[in-house]
């Protein structure tokens, strides 16, 4: 590693700063794209290791970070985001465990298939190079990512947000040590090493073709900005306007349970639900049973007109809560005609991240699964299973929104790409 890769904040040349460590990274991608699974395990197994063996020195870099935002007057949704606890580190921790114990999906052969002519074609996975992920608020990213791709075979370089970039630093710590001790270059994760904005623009702009995707994870407009001026593909996450629909057919317990984990479990992650929507079929026995339970659960409730009449606490929906992403102890309810109704507001108004149905009604149920076009659709289940961990992935970089390459959590499989080996015994086209 050259010097200049690890100037913190000040008189370094940015562009050469950014492009030597892009060149760097490039070259340890080579290397991870025939690490053995057996290599990369060690890896992880070391980094799991000096996540536990350093939580101290984890928490404290990240108490430094959640007093400066305090300090600054953050909203509590951003705390949270921030915030890392002794259960957060172990479940962080947890979650390389996981990632280890996964098969390996670099070098697998999806698909195999003989010619006519005798050629034997096949499909197999393989890293898709140099992943640049630019996050916001949530330190544990630095690890999802760093892990994922190691266990993909792709190289990574994390550019974290500025409110974390403690935490990161020890974060990213633990993972070099592992990395360190399995024999891997430890450009394989690599953590932008300044705090400078510049450095978001010279990601986005490929860095000479030394990045091949890019992974945004934060708010609307650091995603907004990323597809706008990406010059490489990138894996989108816009935001999430997720909904519960409650059926007349649902199970007003089950429901009531639903509606408040997915809205306030945490307020603040992607897949907290933001609108909740009552078949009016039902209306007369849930509706106010579910808008008083939120509200004494802390929750402001904004709803249309049936809801305002069910409680003097809720106050008047706009135009734009429909189409908001609190991130907050907030939301939106109105009082739907219907399973085909609820999937018209959905359409109109949702972000294709994730949205649930709570009915005991086979068929409605099967109806919504079918016509919701979003990246993840549950049935009877909270919104907050959104994330890769829950799938059984260990972590995830993301939630793509698109529908290109991957979709909905993005794992070590969706971090891999593939080619065709095409095996003859002398054919030649006529």
């Amino acid at each position: 590693m050259t010097a200049s890769l690890k100037t913190i904040d000040g008189s370094a040349d940015l562009p050469v700063l950014m492009t030597d460590l892009a060149a760097h990274a490039r070259d340890a991608a080579r290397v991870l794209s025939l690490a053995s699974p057996e290599q990369k395990n060690r890896a992880l197994d070391a980094m799991e290791g000096a996540i536990r063996a350093d939580a101290y020195g984890i928490l404290a870099a990240n108490a430094e970070d959640v007093a400066d935002v305090r300090a600054g007057g953050a909203t509590a949704a951003f705390i949270d985001r921030l915030t890392l606890t002794p259960a957060r580190v172990d479940a962080m921790a947890d979650g390389i465990r996981t990632v280890r114990d996964i098969a390996d999906p670099v070098g697998v052969i999806t698909e195999s298939w003989q010619r006519p002519n005798g050629l034997t074609i096949e499909r197999v996975r393989v890293p898709l190079g140099v992943v640049a992920v630019i996050f916001e608020s949530r330190p544990n990213v630095a690890a999802d990512a760093g892990v994922l791709c190691l266990k993909s075979g792709n190289a990574v370089i994390l550019r974290g947000g500025s409110d974390s970039f403690r935490s990161c630093r020890a974060i990213h710590a633990c993972l070099v040590q592992g990395l360190r001790e399995a024999g891997l270059p430890e450009a394989a994760i690599t953590l932008v090493p300044t705090r400078d904005r510049a450095a978001v623009g010279l990601l986005l702009s490929g860095l000479n073709g030394g990045i091949d995707v890019i992974v945004p994870r934060g708010g609307k407009s650091l995603v907004a900005r990323v597809e706008a001026e990406a010059r490489v593909p990138v894996f989108a996450h816009l935001e999430g306007v997720n909904h519960v629909y409650v059926d007349h057919a649902a199970n007003l317990e089950m429901a009531k349970s639903i509606v408040l984990n997915a809205k306030m479990r945490r307020p603040g992650v992607c897949g907290a639900a933001e609108t909740l929507l009552v078949d009016r079929a039902g209306a007369a026995e849930n509706l106010k049973p579910l808008v008083g339970m939120l509200i004494d659960a802390g929750c402001e409730v904004r709803g249309d007109a049936a809801v305002q009449r069910t409680d003097p606490r809720v106050k008047p929906a706009s135009d734009e809560d429909w189409d908001t992403e609190y991130e907050a102890a907030i939301i939106a309810a109105r009082v739907v005609g219907g399973v085909d109704e609820a999937i018209a507001h959905i359409r109109r108004h949702g972000s294709r991240h994730t949205d649930a149905i709570v009915t005991e009604d086979v068929k409605t149920a099967e109806k919504f699964l079918n016509e919701v076009d979003s990246a993840i659709v549950l049935h009877n289940a909270s919104t907050q299973f959104a994330d890769g961990g829950e799938f059984g992935f260990g972590a995830e970089i993301g939630i793509a929104t698109g529908k290109f390459h991957a979709r909905g959590p993005v794992g070590a499989e969706q971090l891999t790409s593939f080619k065709y080996r095409v095996h003859g015994t002398g054919q030649t086209r006529p």
